[in-house]
């Protein structure tokens, strides 16, 4: 029988009471500056070859380690919402960004987004499984809302061994199944008919009534666990980083087809897929750009930028309608980008024009200008941006609410702010907490 048992997670309460809000005033390290327009390095330049290095995860990389970057950057003069949080290990959303999860160095907790409230906390104790180790949970994975979520232990001492994905029944507050591996396991995706298991070198499908494996992919070095999987009932679509650098991989199981995509010169840092798995966003270690692409066909349909310094892209999300964008990176600014796509095209998607066409009334006397400016003066900009601390790592999705979005960082904060569609500029922040704070405080 499958595991999956209608034992859904608390319903959400209807009122919420008047938050404090909280502002940081920080500088905007994504402000376009001119000056340095001559400077930008486009995306697919040549570049020396860089160095492989484990690139730590979301999942792994603590807001310790983060605030000396941070005050580093901004010489130590810029305020903190809350204190460091030294125990926080992952952070990660549900499928419909409704809810997310942390993992941290004694459990895990659940959490809902509108209105923000704490679901439920596992603090975990020691795990004779783990030789009497701690409760580190290094990855949570939920399942929509319902009492099923995949655990793998993490920290300097886990509570699961680090190379096991633990199957977790919040109802009986237990695990009810494993899966076991000869490597560390780097993420965790579900579907409500799939368990994918993202290996440093592999990834591993499984069908989730009966845990049998479906299918294995080999990948290039993939320390950060990226992967996704579309949500929708029905066709399955699956995104994972290629064998070549800069190269994705698209599973369409429906089909039965394999697409590679080469997105970018240098490697793929981050991607997301939307939801129906038919658009697929990606951006590279340089960070400064950002494509979208047919996941069918591996067409580019659109490129926006998000600045003209390098940067590491931490998050990318696709509004329910497919008509918005989000990033962010560590140059602590949320961004939100009009995506200029005909979604009820399918697999005959034409690519967008090249940027050079996106130059309107260019009267003749200064129509040489076009071949000469560089691609940074007529790239596509966000519509709407959110400023926040730089240094830190955060997760952006898209909020129920029109026009919404919510943040998720790994100092323990969590924001939800609205942008106006119309006149874009500075979001507006609705509310701000630390999800971090004991249970008894208020």
């Amino acid at each position: 029988p499958s595991p999956l048992l209608d034992h859904p997670l608390p319903p959400e309460p209807k009122p919420r009471r008047e938050t404090k809000v909280w502002k940081p005033k920080v500088r905007d390290p994504d402000a376009r500056e001119p000056a340095a327009a001559a400077q930008d390095p486009e995306e697919d330049a040549p570049e020396e070859p860089e160095p492989e290095q484990d690139e730590a995860s979301v999942s792994s990389a603590t807001a310790a380690t983060d605030a000396s970057a941070a005050a580093a950057a901004t010489g130590g003069k810029t305020e903190r919402p809350f204190p460091a949080a030294t125990d926080l290990l992952h952070i990660s959303y549900n499928q419909d960004y409704g809810c997310f999860a942390a993992g941290t160095k004694t459990g895990f907790r659940i959490y809902n987004c509108d209105p923000f409230r704490e679901i439920f906390r596992r603090d975990l104790g020691p795990s004779p499984a783990a030789g009497g180790g701690g409760g580190g949970i290094g990855v949570v994975e939920m399942l929509f809302r319902c009492n099923i979520l995949a655990l793998v232990g993490g920290g300097d001492a886990p509570h699961y061994p680090p190379n096991k994905v633990m199957i977790w029944d919040d109802h009986q507050s237990r695990c009810i199944g494993e899966l076991s591996f000869k490597s560390p396991v780097r993420g965790v995706r579900l579907r409500r008919d799939r368990i994918v298991v993202v290996l440093e070198n592999k990834i591993f499908v499984y069908n989730f009534a009966d845990l049998k494996l479906v299918q294995q992919i080999e990948t290039a070095p993939n320390p950060k666990g990226l992967c996704s999987v579309s949500q929708q009932p029905g066709s399955i679509v699956l995104v994972c980083p290629g064998a070549q650098k800069g190269q994705i991989r698209v599973e369409h199981y429906g089909a039965r087809k394999t697409k590679f995509i080469n997105a970018h010169a240098s490697r793929v840092a981050c991607f997301a897929l939307s939801q129906d798995g038919r658009l697929i966003a990606t951006a590279s270690t340089k960070g400064t750009l950002v494509r979208i692409f047919n996941a069918a066909e591996g067409n580019l349909l659109q490129e926006v930028r998000r600045g003209a310094d390098r940067a590491e892209i931490y998050s990318l999300a696709f509004s329910n309608n497919l008509q918005y964008l989000a990033v962010s990176s560590d140059k602590g600014t949320i961004h939100v980008f009009n995506l200029k796509i005909n979604v009820g095209l399918t697999t005959n998607d034409k690519p967008l024009p090249a940027p050079d066409a996106d130059v309107p009334h260019m009267s003749p006397s200064f129509s040489f200008i076009k071949g000469v400016l560089p691609k940074y003066f007529h790239s596509e900009w966000s519509v709407a941006q959110f400023r926040l601390h730089e240094g830190e790592q955060y997760i952006v999705a898209f909020g129920h609410e029109k026009n919404t979005v919510a943040v998720v960082g790994m100092d323990g904060s969590f924001y939800r702010c609205q942008f106006d569609p119309v006149n874009g500029g500075e979001m507006q922040q609705l509310e701000c907490h630390n999800f971090l704070k004991p249970s008894d405080q208020p």
